[in-house]
């Protein structure tokens, strides 16, 4: 399954009620397993983002609709990142004229 790593900012209505995050992220990963993904980490972190997450999804369409889901909700601003571990990368490399 493809990789994508998840950047998220809160935003105005996501601080006010931050006492309430910890049910969305719930949420949100319930929301990436039913859709036959997968959440191998998620992290509050310090600096110019607020939280990381590094997961799994079917397809890029399915990684993006969660995205667009999570950031409808008006508490995230979301920046995708596709993946490729280092072997996928080592395939690609090879495939260079």
């Amino acid at each position: 399954m493809p990789t994508y790593i998840v950047l998220y900012k809160l935003t105005d209505q996501g601080i006010k009620n931050i006492k309430e995050a910890p049910q969305r992220i719930e949420e949100g990963i319930k929301a990436l397993e039913a859709a036959g993904g997968k959440v191998i980490g998620f992290y509050s972190v310090m600096g110019e983002y607020d939280y990381v997450s590094i997961g799994e999804a079917p397809n890029d369409e399915t990684a993006i609709a969660l995205a667009l889901a999570i950031g409808s909700q008006g508490n995230v601003r979301t920046t995708t990142l596709k993946a490729f571990t280092k072997e996928e990368f080592a395939e690609i490399v090879k495939k260079l004229p």
